[in-house]
Parts: C-alpha cells; sequence; structure tokens
C-alpha cells in the first residue's frame, strides 16, 4: 500500500511537470516568455524524472517522451508511454523479461533464420493461440509456421511452392482441419504442414475466375469435422466455402497431381458468392463475438460490410456504411463494444 501511495504520489508530480512544461513552451513560442531560472528544459525533465520513478524508466523512453511533447504541444502523450516506448533492435536490452513497478513487459525475439528471401515481403500473419503457433505467408510463396513450444520460442516449417507465377495475397489457419489456408490471385492452396506423408502436402483448388486478394476464417464450434472461408477479390465479390475432412477423401480420386499438392477443381465445390463493393475487397474478418464478419473496400459507397455470413446465400440487404475514399483496415474491440475503421 505504501508503494502504490509513492508511486500515485510521482506520479501526479510527474503529471504536474509536463503540464507546467507545455504551458511554459507555448508561451515561449509565441513570443512573450522570458527564460528564467524556473524554466524546464530536457536536462531538468530529465533529472525530475528520473528521481520521481527511478531505475523503473529507461533513458531512451524519456528522450523519446519529451521529443513526443516538443513536436506537438497540443497532443499531450498519456503518462503510461514514458515506460513502454518501443524498442528498437540495438537499444542494449536483454533478451529476457524485463519487471518494471509499473508494467510487466517482454522484450521481442528475433527470429535468426531467414524466413522470406530477397525482394520478398510478409503478406498475410495469423496466431492461434489455442495451439501456440504463428503463421506466415510471404508474396513470392513461402508459407511458415512457428510453434513456440518447440527450439524453446519458435520452430519453421518452410513450404516452397511453384504451381504457377501468381503472388500469395493472405492466409490464415483452419482449426477444426489442422490445415494453413491461403489465396493467390487464381487459387486456394490447403497446406497440411503436419503431414507425414512426404508424398502429399496439401491441396490447391483452382481456378478461381477472379482474383482473390484476401481470405479469413469463419470459427465455429458446430462441426469439428469442417471448416469454413471466407475470401474477398478484385471485383467486390465476397465468397464462402466450406470444407469438409470428406472433401480430401472424395475430390482426391479425381485431382491431378502436381508436385506434392493435388489440384481440386473448384467447380466440383459449392462457392456461393455475392457482390458487396464496387472496387476491390482489401480485408474480410469474421468477428466470433458478434457473429458477424466484416468487409472493406476502397468504394466510397460500399465502404464498409458488417452482416451474417447467411446473407451471401441469401441475397437480403446488408448493414453498410459509407466512407469519401472507401475504408483499407477494421477491427472490432469487445471490451468497448466499438468497431474501428481507417481509410
Amino acid at each position: 500500500a505504501l508503494e502504490l501511495m509513492d508511486f500515485k504520489n510521482a506520479l501526479e508530480q510527474f503529471q504536474n511537470l509536463v503540464e507546467k512544461m507545455i504551458i511554459q513552451k507555448t508561451i515561449f513560442f509565441s513570443g512573450l516568455y522570458t527564460k528564467d531560472d524556473d524554466e524546464i528544459d530536457y536536462e531538468k525533465f530529465y533529472k525530475t524524472t528520473r528521481t520521481l520513478f527511478g531505475s523503473a524508466v529507461q533513458d531512451q523512453n524519456i528522450q523519446a517522451f519529451f521529443r513526443k511533447i516538443m513536436n506537438n504541444l497540443d497532443e499531450r502523450p498519456e503518462w503510461l508511454e514514458i515506460f513502454v516506448f518501443f524498442r528498437g533492435e540495438s537499444d542494449g536490452m536483454s533478451s529476457q523479461s524485463k519487471e518494471s513497478m509499473v508494467l510487466l513487459f517482454f522484450e521481442k525475439q528475433q527470429v535468426t533464420h531467414s524466413v522470406v528471401k530477397r525482394k520478398d515481403v510478409i503478406k498475410g500473419m495469423v496466431k492461434v493461440p489455442l495451439l501456440h503457433l504463428t503463421v506466415t505467408a510471404s508474396q513470392k510463396g513461402v508459407l511458415t509456421v512457428f510453434s513456440k513450444q518447440r527450439k524453446s520460442f519458435f520452430s519453421y516449417f518452410f513450404f516452397f511452392f511453384f504451381l504457377d507465377t501468381a503472388w500469395i495475397n493472405g492466409c490464415d489457419f483452419l482449426p477444426n482441419l489442422i490445415y494453413v489456408v491461403a489465396v493467390t490471385e487464381s487459387t486456394i492452396i490447403l497446406w497440411d504442414y503436419n503431414s507425414k506423408d512426404s508424398t502429399s502436402d496439401g491441396f490447391v483448388i483452382k481456378p478461381m475466375k477472379n482474383c482473390l486478394l484476401c481470405v479469413c476464417t469463419v470459427t465455429m464450434a458446430d462441426d469439428l469435422a469442417k471448416d469454413t472461408i471466407l475470401m474477398g477479390d478484385d471485383k467486390g465479390y465476397v465468397y464462402l466455402l466450406t470444407i469438409t475432412s470428406d472433401d480430401f477423401i472424395m475430390k482426391q480420386s479425381k485431382a491431378e497431381k502436381v508436385s506434392q499438392f493435388k489440384v481440386l477443381d473448384s467447380e466440383s465445390f459449392d462457392i456461393p458468392k455475392r457482390k458487396l463493393h464496387d472496387d476491390w475487397v482489401g480485408r474480410i474478418k469474421y468477428f466470433p463475438a458478434l457473429k458477424r464478419f466484416g468487409s472493406c473496400s476502397t468504394d466510397s459507397i460500399n465502404s464498409f460490410v458488417l452482416d451474417d455470413i447467411k446473407r451471401l446465400e441469401d441475397h437480403l440487404p446488408v448493414k453498410e456504411f459509407s466512407v469519401p475514399k472507401g475504408v483499407n483496415a477494421f477491427t472490432y474491440c469487445g471490451k468497448a463494444k466499438v468497431i474501428v475503421t481507417g481509410g
């Protein structure tokens, strides 16, 4: 309790220090301020902050906080930022976790083995908390699964495919079938990263008529033998595809073999689709808490759609709204019960 009271007192003094400094600098830039011994420059700000919080703050964070105030006096940074400013790789911090008097945080750990080659970029990343996995997909065709339970933090499974020249545009994880799903301009890739059969790593569904730009998994626990995915293309269409374990058994007998992947005809699948936007579908995501999917586009009229996946099959009106020049990104916060979009 005494430590808590001491911290509250230190925090109050720190906030008063910041407020006083902002007032001084505002008056100074207006040309009315006359320097005196009470002026708060960086040296005084540093010494006072260090006295108040001791080793709980780092030198570079004090400097970054001061610089942020100086660059924009109208935008007051939050006090907790002085404890958790982002650190670069060269900050000399230990790779082990560090605990301060305020926050418990973990330093980032670098993956020393290169995931992608030069002139390649990561196009998709998804975390799978239940399995402690992180999946990434690179533009030129590298799918990678990082496992936290091996090699202390990461282990890697590399997969290069040369089925066509199309780039990968997104990826996700199928939790029931335990497959990685990725989309290229004309194909859907299903990778069995756990396969112990060296001659069968997964399936490719092709051809898709339009260019696929994004993909996400619909998380539902009603059937452990199937997974549903949503996809968006460059014509404004959103697709709904349900894949069952039976599909792998029944359809692969007719499948053409390419490398270690079996190619399945897209015509053999029931893939409902609906045009929701008049431009590219930039991102698509399913929110289990809302039981709704969201899709966005740079379309200024049908910029963002939020509705039940049933709307992709029954063609009833969908809930949508418009944003000038469209929406590029969006997310949902369950605690605040708000959806935030970025244009």
